[in-house]
């Protein structure tokens, strides 16, 4: 048969401890989701950075970092193959042009000037030689010259005469032909000889012309062999610095091998690499400056590399006088300019950036021990400075350092003696 359960009540103390558990839990939410506009922390002072905001003039640049370089470098390459046989200076000493640097040595080449001096005195020689020969022939063709005049002289005379013993019937006839027959063979004659020393004569300036061309040829060729000579002892084709030479006593050394370099003492230029992001704002003759011991010195791009390899490879000179003591490889840091110079109101970059993107920062309060979370706008920026386009005015005091665990707070205390 059924029997009848009696129903259970909650006792006194189960209902206070269900009401205190609803209580906490209202007030756990309320804690969550409830806005807090008026939160504040305390932080030490020390622990963060103020700047000011200023108003000045705005410019966007990069920085970048160039390598000191000379202006003009002079490379010494072998021009004759050979062996080091002496090393005359050291590395990273002063040069005036023509300096004797080392030394090769190549019997090869010794022995090859030898036989192309011996061939071109021999040549000399023969050309001495058919000169004098030559000269003898036309001296000998002279002679006969002359004594043909003369022989030609004497049968005009005889014919002369004889013609006119000949009108006078004095003389047989076959006297007087054969005295015409004597003079026009003696005309005849000279005519001959007349033509042949002419002739001879072009002969032989042709032959002393392509004689003397084979000497002149012959002697540039060894002038030529002289220089490749003088080659063997290699010398500074410009004065400065020689900033290596690579060469041992002993070394062999083949030709248009790199041997050294020399940095021209005409001043130094930077070259720099600049990030790819900026290869369409890049041009020949932008301006940038570096700064040495608190003095600015500008700078101009001279020179943009047409092959890209980590980046944008450019040259910059000084467009004045350069800082001194500089060297070789050293590095200075270089601000590029990418756009012209406007007024503007600045804050100093810094760390509020990461957590705010430029949207809000804290700015200190006239008596300078709160600092307020207000709205701001930014638009440009450089390596130094953002561009405040809206909430802060000149003057103005913020909290530039990070504001990692403080992005939920409305207002900071700044307390000067909290550590």
């Amino acid at each position: 048969m059924d029997v009848l359960i009696p129903k259970k009540k909650w006792s006194f103390v189960t209902r206070w401890w269900w009401l205190v558990a609803l209580v906490l839990a209202a007030m756990g939410l309320a804690v969550m989701y409830w806005p807090r506009p008026g939160q504040r922390l305390h932080v030490a002072a020390s622990r963060l950075t103020i700047s000011p905001v200023i108003r000045g003039n705005f410019q966007e640049f990069t920085a970048i970092d160039g390598v000191v370089q000379p202006l003009r470098t002079v490379y010494l390459d072998a021009a004759e193959a050979g062996t080091v046989q002496q090393v005359l200076v050291e590395e990273g000493v002063t040069l005036t042009a023509g300096q004797p640097l080392l030394r090769l040595a190549n019997p090869d080449l010794q022995l090859e000037m030898v036989n192309r001096e011996t061939a071109v005195y021999e040549l000399m020689n023969n050309l001495r030689n058919t000169r004098n020969q030559l000269l003898q022939n036309r001296i000998l063709r002279q002679n006969q010259l002359a004594e043909i005049d003369f022989q030609l002289a004497e049968a005009r005379r005889v014919f002369d005469t004889n013609q006119l013993l000949y009108d006078q019937q004095v003389i047989a006839r076959q006297d007087y032909l054969q005295s015409q027959n004597a003079y026009r063979y003696q005309r005849r004659r000279r005519q001959l000889t007349q033509q042949t020393l002419r002739q001879d004569s072009i002969a032989m300036l042709q032959q002393l012309g392509t004689m003397q061309e084979s000497v002149q040829r012959m002697s540039s060729n060894l002038a030529l062999m002289r220089r490749k000579l003088d080659d063997l002892l290699l010398r500074a084709p410009v004065g400065g610095q020689l900033s290596s030479l690579a060469a041992e006593v002993g070394e062999a050394k083949t030709r248009g091998q790199r041997l050294g370099q020399i940095d021209a003492l005409e001043g130094v230029k930077l070259h720099a690499v600049v990030d790819e992001f900026y290869i369409a704002r890049i041009e020949t003759g932008q301006a940038g400056e570096v700064v040495v011991e608190g003095q600015a010195y500008p700078l101009r791009v001279t020179k943009i590399f047409a092959q890209v390899a980590k980046g944008l490879q450019i040259d910059l000179a000084f467009t004045g006088a350069s800082p001194p003591g500089l060297r070789r490889g050293q590095t200075l840091p270089i601000r590029l300019a990418l756009s012209a110079k406007t007024p503007a109101v600045l804050l100093p970059r810094g760390g509020f950036y990461q957590q705010t993107v430029g949207n809000w920062a804290f700015r200190l309060g006239p008596d300078g021990s709160r600092a307020q979370r207000v709205a701001i706008r930014l638009g440009r920026q450089n390596p130094d400075y953002y561009e405040v386009l809206a909430g802060l005015q000149p003057g103005d005091q913020v909290v530039t350092s990070s504001y990692e665990g403080y992005a939920d707070q409305q207002e900071l205390v700044l307390d000067n003696r909290q550590p």
